[in-house]
């Protein structure tokens, strides 16, 4: 399968490029930049420069391809009204030319979607007031192809998708651990975030890509819950810092934002049974807490 794949020098998006032409795919990713360009290039993929602003190239790539997987997202999170526009028009410019064709377009959104305090589940809808309220319309304008004979997808990956070089929600942790001398937690701390290994994510997207059903909702989830209370002790304990509860107020001035804040004191579980089910995925990597135990996250930092 000729892949076309946005995001692919992001986060997750190389080990997904990585596994993608390991099975054997060819992928096309989009290069904003000579770095990405080169970036994919080295992982074995052709580049095709544009950028999710640039709706030809996006159309052009999507012409070009049997399937298209949009992992980039992007924009003010001060503004998330228009990272909501951005996002819907690129994935209905990605889709369009894929309609009544049977060929795959998966999507990528993030498990804070759901309601908190519950384990959710695939079949659950997502709370539209919620934290990441603004990631669903890119979901439904994913799923509506699914009735125009686009093999429609959403990959839900958890909020923490932990290994080697991560630059996501946990470093930001560390690093304002290392900034303020204590290791923050938002109450009593037994709020529950789901986890899975980059690499473990990056097998996923191939399965979605290769076999998922035409209205898929797949939760990219290898714990369905891990406290932040005990990722917080990990880091203190590695740190050599004390373990501080801060109520919400105060954790909107000691985090990055009040968006992280209230990240860090969301209680999202999720399950993936239905995922693992459908497409035979199962996680083999590390797990989170051992991730900070033994990967390159406590690492002194270069001076």
């Amino acid at each position: 399968m000729h892949v076309f794949v946005t995001g692919g020098t992001g986060q997750t998006g190389p080990a997904v490029v990585a596994e993608l032409v390991a099975a054997g795919h060819t992928v096309t990713g989009l290069a904003r930049s000579d770095a990405a360009a080169a970036r994919l290039e080295s992982l074995g993929a052709a580049a095709h420069r544009g950028s999710l602003d640039d709706l030809d190239s996006l159309r052009a790539g999507a012409e070009a391809a049997d399937g298209v997987l949009h992992m980039a997202y992007g924009g003010d999170f001060s503004d998330p009204d228009d990272m909501a526009r951005r996002d819907r028009t690129a994935i209905e410019t990605l889709g369009r030319p894929l309609e009544r064709s049977g060929k795959p377009l998966i999507v990528t959104s993030g498990t804070l979607v759901m309601p908190a305090g519950r384990e959710s589940t695939e079949k659950d809808e997502p709370d539209a007031t919620g934290i990441a309220a603004f990631r669903i319309a890119g979901e439904r304008a994913c799923l509506d192809f699914g009735a125009r004979g686009v093999r429609a997808g959403v990959v839900r990956l958890a909020p923490t998708v932990h290994g080697p070089e991560d630059h996501g929600f946990i470093p930001m942790l560390i690093a304002t651990a290392r900034a303020t001398g204590v290791s923050a937690y938002v109450g009593d701390g037994a709020n529950r975030w789901p986890a899975v290994h980059r690499l473990d994510a990056a097998v996923l997207f191939r399965l979605a890509l290769e076999k998922a059903p035409a209205g898929s909702v797949l939760h990219g989830v290898a714990e369905s819950g891990v406290t932040l209370r005990s990722v917080a002790e990990v880091i203190a304990r590695r740190l050599g810092l004390p373990t501080v509860s801060l109520t919400p107020a105060e954790a909107a001035t000691h985090f990055v934002s009040p968006f992280m804040a209230a990240a860090y004191g969301f209680d999202g579980p999720v399950s993936s049974s239905r995922t693992r089910e459908l497409l035979g995925w199962s996680p083999v990597r590390p797990a989170l807490l051992e991730d900070l135990e033994h990967g390159d996250y406590l690492a002194v930092p270069a001076t």
